[in-house]
């Protein structure tokens, strides 16, 4: 399991991380262990801190009424999530569940978004981070816009599978996703999408064990 420092993170990136502990307190600055499938931030609430991941790994989801469930992001050791509802202070639309055992911490993102009266020096550098962040999420909403916009469940399952081979660089990959959650992520039913990588793989297009996948044609 990939596990971070809480100071290496993306959102003290050009912070030495001497400065970074520093710099925990201002921001109320607290770690919490969850296990699989517990709920860290729920639809309805609002919340006053963001999360980082330091160990394991953390899915955003919509619970919709009618009982199906999208997976909207997954956050990984070193990721951030809730940042848009805790700097609003808007009710959240979704569910922060724990993917797997994680670690993560939370911090007050009013105080992150004011400097504090000892003024440190490095603040600012991390509302720089922070805007950063939120613009790279917007990037991978659009990416998840993109998977699911195909009407088929083998295009939707291509399109993502070009992406992460894009990202990884190679044909052969492992994806963050367990078959039910590569469904809710691509907003298909599990049953329905294990019958079409099968005929994928029948098909000569990819192989396949588990979250492991290989592009062939």
């Amino acid at each position: 399991m990939k596990h971070i420092a809480p100071t290496h993170a993306m959102l003290f990136e050009g912070i030495d991380p001497l400065d970074a502990e520093r710099m925990l307190p201002c921001f109320d600055a607290h770690e919490r262990a969850y296990d699989k499938g517990e709920t860290i931030m729920r639809a309805g609430d609002i919340t006053h801190s963001l999360g980082i991941v330091l160990d394991g790994s953390v899915n955003i989801v919509a619970n919709h009424i009618w009982g199906a469930r999208d997976i909207f992001v997954h956050a990984e050791a070193g990721q951030m999530f809730g940042e848009a509802y805790a700097v609003s202070a808007s009710k959240l639309l979704v569910d922060a569940v724990a993917a797997e055992p994680s670690r993560v911490l939370l911090l007050n993102a009013e105080k992150m978004l004011h400097v504090c009266g000892q003024s440190c020096p490095y603040h600012h550098r991390i509302i720089q981070n922070l805007v950063r962040i939120a613009a790279l999420k917007n990037i991978a909403l659009s990416r998840r816009i993109m998977h699911t916009a195909p009407k088929t469940i083998r295009e939707r399952v291509l399109s993502y599978l070009a992406e992460q081979a894009l990202e990884h660089e190679s044909r052969s990959f492992a994806i963050p996703f367990s078959r039910e959650q590569m469904a809710g992520y691509l907003g298909v039913d599990r049953s329905a999408l294990s019958a079409e990588l099968s005929k994928m793989q029948r098909d000569g297009l990819i192989r396949f064990k588990k979250n492991r996948f290989e592009l062939l044609a």
